[in-house]
């Protein structure tokens, strides 16, 4: 696995690496989608049915940044991988975890947001998430981000 350190990169710490199965009694789901542009769309809808049914969606903002965000991670794997991705939800422990594998193996870079036409997504998972990161696994990569869940001042906030 690449370590890698530095503003705007993923976070580098083992302990944020893969996270290879839920803990017990946490909620957990994981959807395969064709590389066709309805899956940006049916992988945000399944994000907030499933954080409904998890009880997620009242939890302040939760829902909407995590839609956003996935859609985001979607959108850049249909561009840049041209191949099948996975979208794989956790939550457990106050902490929603969302990630989106894919066949591409090079690692997301944050752009600075510019008045460009595309770019800003790993800007947006980078600005609204707690934590993000991306690992390489097999022929591919999965980049993932974490909410708080607890809905309390802060929770799910970058700490300092």
């Amino acid at each position: 696995m690449q370590q890698l350190s530095g503003p705007h990169l993923p976070d580098p710490e083992a302990r944020y690496g893969p996270f290879p199965q839920p803990p017990l009694g946490a909620g957990h789901l994981s959807v395969e989608y064709a590389p066709e542009p309805s899956a940006v769309r049916d992988a945000r809808a399944q994000v907030r049915r499933q954080l409904e049914g998890w009880g997620l969606a009242e939890r302040g903002e939760v829902a909407d940044v995590a839609e956003l965000l996935v859609g985001e991670l979607a959108t850049n794997a249909l561009v840049h991988a041209e191949s099948r991705f996975r979208l794989t939800l956790f939550a457990a422990h106050g902490v929603l975890r969302c990630e989106v594998a894919d066949r591409e193996r090079r690692v997301p870079r944050v752009l600075e947001a510019g008045t460009g036409e595309s770019g800003r997504g790993m800007f947006l998972v980078d600005a609204l998430a707690q934590r993000w990161g991306c690992h390489r696994d097999g022929p591919g990569k999965t980049v993932w981000f974490e909410l708080g869940t607890c809905g309390s001042d802060g929770c799910g906030r970058r700490q300092p």
